[in-house]
Order: structure tokens, then C-alpha cells, then sequence
């Protein structure tokens, strides 16, 4: 199996360009600045099913392990000077780079091949949404529930009781 290497911020000497992988030459081994790491460093292991990130924090060594399936797409991200392909995480400190700094039909390109190796949908940053408020997060939870509120409440209200008066029963 052949290994790739690159290193994110340090180009090889003589050499103009920034982060570029190549998709097609999995597993991928580089450096990718982490501002939360010792020497702000961290190292990225890519796989096409995991994905294994190295970091040193304060001086413990930690090594995370996730699995491709658990990104949510890879993303453009960036804006007309700079742009990034990201594999793009729920938490943010576990996002990868793929390609920084190209032009943008190279870009376009290279955003298609990474998501069908992937798997994963291309994500449109800039049509982010924003998440739906969470009823049991909610400060008010411990009301009526919502379809309570609608009902009217009745009103106490006691049913006539006929006293002394013969009961009427059907009897063969």
C-alpha cells in the first residue's frame, strides 16, 4: 500500500502549492494546523472508512479514530481569495481538509470526486440553516404541553341527583 504525505501551511521546497490530496492514492497521512494543539499541529490519517486524527493537548498524546459515515458532507468553504474543501464534522474541532487554496473550476472538480469516494453529500456552506429549537431544552418545559393549551379547561360543573324516585327498568 503507498502512503502520500503532504503538510498543511509548509509547502516542500520549490513548490508553490498549499494542501492538495489526490482522492485516487488512499491512505493519506499529512499535518493540518490545529489552533487547540501543542505546536498547533495535528496529524491526519485518511482513509476511505476512517479517519484517524493525532494531537498532542497540554502533553497528553491522543489519538481519535472516526469512521467516514459519521461526517455529515464535504463542503466549499472560503471566499474569493481562499477557499477550502472541508470533511465536514458535527463538532467542528474534528473537521478535515482536503484541498486548500485552488481555483474554482478545480475545486468543483475536485468537491465530486471527494464526496462520491465518500460517500457523503456536497454541502453548500452558505445555505446553512439554522438547527430547530429543541422542546426539551426548552426554560418553559414544565407547562401544559401544547395541545393542552388549545383545550378549554371545563368548567366543575354537578350533575343533578333525582332523589326518591322510582327507578324505570325494562324487564321481561
Amino acid at each position: 500500500m503507498r502512503r502520500q504525505t503532504a503538510t498543511c501551511g509548509v509547502a516542500p521546497a520549490g513548490s508553490s502549492r498549499s494542501l492538495r490530496l489526490d482522492p485516487l492514492s488512499l491512505p493519506v497521512r499529512f499535518d493540518a494546523h490545529d489552533p487547540r494543539a501543542d505546536g498547533h499541529v495535528r496529524q491526519i490519517e485518511l482513509h476511505r472508512e476512517r479517519v484517524v486524527l493525532r494531537r498532542a493537548v497540554r502533553g497528553m498524546q491522543m489519538a481519535i479514530n472516526v469512521r467516514v459515515s459519521d461526517f455529515t458532507g464535504v463542503a466549499l468553504r472560503g471566499n474569493d481569495e481562499a477557499q477550502a474543501l472541508v470533511l465536514v464534522h458535527r463538532d467542528p474541532s474534528l473537521s478535515v481538509p482536503l484541498l486548500v487554496g485552488a481555483d474554482g473550476e478545480e475545486l468543483s472538480k475536485a468537491w465530486a470526486v471527494w464526496s462520491e469516494l465518500f460517500a457523503l453529500p456536497q454541502l453548500d456552506e452558505g445555505a446553512r440553516k439554522p438547527a430547530s429549537r429543541r422542546r426539551r431544552a426548552n426554560a418553559i418545559r414544565a407547562r401544559r404541553p401544547k395541545f393542552l393549551m388549545r383545550r378549554r379547561a371545563g368548567i366543575a360543573r354537578e350533575l343533578p341527583v333525582h332523589r326518591e324516585e322510582r327507578e324505570i327498568i325494562a324487564r321481561d
